[in-house]
Formats: C-alpha cells, sequence, structure tokens
C-alpha cells in the first residue's frame, strides 16, 4: 500500500467518526426544533435555535482557521468535539431538572457553536493534510455524505425517538456520536510519526495576512461573496421548511419527509464519493445550483406533502454537486499552508447570509408573508388561489421567490470571468 493510499485511508477513519457525529447532531437539531414550534407554535422561535447555533461560530471562525494553520489540526478538532459536548450537557441538565426554558437551549447551542469555530477549519485542513489534489472531489463527496447523513437518517430516527421517548434520549445519543468522532482523530494521531509543524506568527498579524490572501485571490472572493448571497436564500429554506410543513403534518410525517428527501442527496455523495468530478467545475457549480432553485421553489409551490417531497429530493441531489465543485474550486487555488485560516474566512463570509437568513425568517413568516394569505389578506384571493391560504402559505410564497432568485444568482456565477478562471488550476 503506497502512502497516498496510506492516508487516504486515514482520512476514511476521520470521516466515520465525523459522519456518526453528523447524525447524532442532526438527531439533535431535528429534536430541538420541533420541541420548540410545538410549544410556542412560532416560527421565529425556531429559526432562533438556527441562529444561536451559528452566531458564535461565524464571528470566532477566523480566529479558529488561524488556530488551525499555527497549531496541531487533529488536536484542534479534539477540542473543538470535546468543547461541543458542553452546550448539551447543559441541555439536559437543565431539562432534567424540570425547569427548561427557551432561553436556556439557546445558550446550549450557542456553547456547542463556539467549539465548531474550532473544529470545522480544522477538520477541512486536515483533510488537505491528508488528501492527494486528485482525490479532493472524492474526499469531498464522501464529507458531503457524512453531511447528508443528519438529513437522511436523523429525521426519521429523531420523529421516532420523540414520538416514544423523552427528548433527553436524543440528547444522550448525541454526546455519545461526539465522544466517538474524537476517539476516530486519536486514533489518527497516535499514528503520527512526525508532529505537525505550523508556521508560528504574531495571531492577529496571520488574521490580516489571511484577509490579504483572499482579497487577492479575486476568483475565490468573488465565488465566495456570490455563494453568501444564495446562502441567504437557503437559509429561509432551512429556517422555515419544518415550520412550513408542521402546518400540513405532524412531526413523525415531517421526519420521514425529511429521510426519504435526504436520499437524493445520498445518492448524489455517492456518486461523487465514487466517481468523483474530473471537468467543468464551474458549469457543474452553476447549473446544478440554478436546478436547485427551480426545485427550492416548486417546494413552495404546491400544498400535497407528497409533491413537496419529491421537490425537495431533487433539490437535495444537486448540493453535492454544489457543494463540491465549491470545494475543489476553492481547495485548488489555496496553499496548503493557509488552508485552515482561508477555510475559516470563506465560512464567515458565506455564513453572513445564513446569519441574516436565520435572523429574519421567523420576522418575514410570522409578519410579513403568512398574513398574506389569511382569510382576507393582501394575497388570498390572487396568489392564495394558486398556491393556496392559510397557516404556512406565506412561507410557500417566500420560497418560490426566494428558489427564483437562487438560479438567476447560479447563472451569473457561471459568467463571472474572475470565478471561470479558477478551473484552470485544477488538476486532473
Amino acid at each position: 500500500m503506497d502512502a497516498q493510499d496510506n492516508n487516504f485511508n486515514r482520512f476514511l477513519v476521520i470521516w466515520l467518526g465525523q459522519l456518526m457525529s453528523a447524525v447524532g447532531s442532526g438527531l439533535t437539531a431535528f429534536a430541538l426544533g420541533v420541541f420548540v414550534f410545538q410549544k410556542t407554535q412560532s416560527a421565529t422561535s425556531f429559526s432562533l435555535i438556527i441562529l444561536f447555533s451559528f452566531l458564535p461560530s461565524f464571528f470566532l471562525l477566523p480566529f479558529g482557521g488561524v488556530l488551525a494553520d499555527r497549531f496541531d489540526r487533529k488536536k484542534m478538532m479534539i477540542i473543538g468535539d470535546l468543547g461541543a459536548i458542553t452546550g448539551l450537557v447543559f441541555i439536559l441538565l437543565v431539562m432534567l431538572s424540570g425547569s427548561i426554558e427557551l432561553w436556556h437551549i439557546y445558550i446550549g447551542v450557542a456553547l456547542s457553536s463556539i467549539f465548531a469555530a474550532i473544529q470545522i477549519p480544522a477538520y477541512k485542513a486536515t483533510v488537505t493534510d491528508l488528501v492527494s489534489e486528485e482525490l479532493y472531489s472524492r474526499a469531498s463527496g464522501l464529507i458531503q455524505l457524512a453531511g447528508s447523513a443528519q438529513y437522511l437518517i436523523s429525521p426519521i430516527v429523531a420523529g421516532f425517538l420523540i414520538s416514544f421517548f423523552d427528548i433527553k434520549l436524543v440528547l444522550i445519543i448525541d454526546i455519545i456520536t461526539f465522544l466517538i468522532a474524537v476517539t476516530a482523530v486519536v486514533i489518527i494521531k497516535k499514528q503520527d510519526i512526525v508532529p505537525q509543524k505550523h508556521e508560528k506568527q504574531e495571531f492577529f498579524h496571520d488574521m490580516a495576512d489571511s484577509f490579504r490572501y483572499l482579497l487577492s485571490q479575486k476568483g475565490v472572493l468573488w465565488l465566495v461573496l456570490l455563494t453568501s448571497m444564495v446562502c441567504f436564500y437557503i437559509g429561509l429554506l432551512q429556517s422555515l421548511f419544518s415550520p412550513m410543513m408542521l402546518t400540513l403534518t405532524n412531526s413523525k410525517t415531517l421526519g420521514i419527509a425529511l429521510s426519504i428527501s435526504a436520499t437524493g442527496m445520498l445518492v448524489s455523495s455517492l456518486f461523487i464519493g465514487i466517481l468523483g468530478i474530473k471537468k467543468s467545475m464551474v458549469f457543474i457549480l452553476s447549473w446544478s445550483l440554478a436546478l436547485a432553485g427551480l426545485f427550492y421553489a416548486l417546494m413552495g409551490l404546491f400544498t400535497a406533502v407528497a409533491l413537496i417531497i419529491v421537490f425537495c429530493f431533487l433539490f437535495f441531489s444537486t448540493l453535492p454537486f454544489v457543494n463540491t465543485s465549491l470545494e475543489v474550486l476553492i481547495r485548488s487555488n489555496v496553499e496548503n499552508a493557509k488552508q485552515g485560516r482561508i477555510w475559516s474566512m470563506v465560512y464567515a463570509i458565506s455564513q453572513v447570509g445564513y446569519i441574516l437568513a436565520f435572523g429574519s425568517a421567523g420576522f418575514l413568516a410570522d409578519h410579513l408573508f403568512n398574513p398574506l394569505f389569511y382569510s382576507g389578506g393582501s394575497l388570498s384571493q390572487t396568489v392564495g388561489q394558486i398556491i393556496g391560504t392559510g397557516p404556512g402559505r406565506g412561507i410557500g410564497f417566500l420560497f418560490v421567490i426566494s428558489g427564483l432568485l437562487v438560479s438567476i444568482l447560479a447563472l451569473i456565477i457561471g459568467r463571472v470571468k474572475k470565478i471561470k478562471a479558477l478551473e484552470l488550476s485544477i488538476v486532473g
């Protein structure tokens, strides 16, 4: 077995741990979201969970990226995963006391998010350490597969667990999966013969250098800025899909619907993980994102759960192609020594769109779009005759508008010359 195969096998061990952790995190995200929405019937309360799970890592990711380039990346992953457990333990202990409030949940998910800012860039940079450039797309496909598990496996399992057991069991399972992820990294770290060495500079000098480097990479910068705009609309979908569906069906059916829909992501991720993507990354990014926008819009157009599942399946099937092409284009155009800090910058900038979406989604749904489709609402006798009226239809209309705008942005991305030039750096 050559060194390349051995390193890829080491990546697979870490990836397997992250896969288990993703399933556990998906269980908690689904269970907490349903728990809060059923108690409050408020899209705002639901979306605030997602906001608090993103906001700390949004502010801290640039610092996490510098840490990933200055210190042992596997140690940073271990610290990040162990730290994320603290938020779960906090929520669990408060629930055991019998006095859980919404703010307790917000604090718990925020604590976990703080340590995600350490783990995420370290994990991204570790992939570059272990995987050769010609295997980037395969590794990225497998990473997307692990990410899809929280949509494919977690909702249906969580829907079952919270229907027959207490939500506290979900939190305990999530804690165990984090410990599995830590164990996988520890196993690989023990195999390191020579400790990782990273350039030592002043912390804020590294930060400033990262900004200058990203500004110098015009194609990467354009790609990330346009992606941030897309992330705003994807964030609206992530925040409001469950509240919309819970106006049409129950939590068990929602879990089943999400799991069935996410098989699209599984199929695409397996395809990429096995065969990879060899050419035309910008073309694949543009057109897969355009299709994602179309299916996004169609999800909001109908009230039949079966049709929503079909379009959600098609939407999920495009995401691995979008994410893989993005990762390969960025990874192939960034120096390895700067991977940690640049990935943290990429995450931070793209998450501006998510933060704006998570912060505004509840207000848009509860106070602007949904009232338009109530009885006597401004659009109830016009657009409402096409997409339906009543609770949740304003969210559907928001999805139609957002999906169409995503498709427009996708076509713009495919025409930007600086982005198209990134293709030249890809090997194979």
